[in-house]
């Protein structure tokens, strides 16, 4: 979906506010347009939360959509496939896609506990708001460098930039 004034609310409330209630309709909005995806992938993967801020908010609401979805996809999920290794400020904190690149560079590895399991395999890399794609290119990365062959993202939702100069 778009990330708008009518979508923050409920992405916002799952991740802030503890609507756990929200996950399996949201697993469910992404299964239809990600059917291609789910068909391809071999492995789940949620975008991580680093230690600090899973420790705060108690869970992480990408994992909990992939977990959703791999239930009604009939496929693996990893949760320990990849994990935030440096604690980063916010990207909504960001000014730019530049800063959200330079923030994101070095904040995910695939090496821990999972790794092996990426190896050689097609991933679904889920996340909950793509707005530049520095989060999901980083983690991308950071997956395919532990040798996973295709990365797909799957988002619940997307900034979407009004045009600059349209036509």
């Amino acid at each position: 979906m778009r990330y708008d004034e009518e979508s923050r609310n409920p992405i916002l409330a799952l991740k802030r506010a503890d609507r756990l209630d929200l996950v399996p309709a949201f697993a469910n909005w992404l299964e239809r347009p990600g059917r291609e995806f789910l068909d391809a992938a071999e492995l789940i993967v949620p975008v991580p939360l680093h230690r600090g801020r899973l420790w705060q908010r108690r869970y992480n609401q990408s994992a909990l959509i992939a977990t959703a979805l791999g239930k009604i996809a009939g496929k693996p999920v990893d949760c320990l496939a990849l994990s935030r290794v440096r604690a980063t400020p916010s990207q909504g904190e960001m000014p730019s896609a530049s800063a959200r690149r330079r923030n994101m560079q070095g904040a995910f590895r695939a090496d821990g506990p999972g790794a092996g399991r990426v190896a050689g395999k097609t991933l679904l890399l889920i996340d909950d708001v793509f707005t530049t794609g520095a989060t999901v290119e980083a983690c991308s990365r950071a997956l395919k460098r532990a040798g996973a062959v295709r990365v797909f993202v799957l988002a619940l939702a997307r900034v979407v930039r009004p045009m600059q100069n349209p036509i």
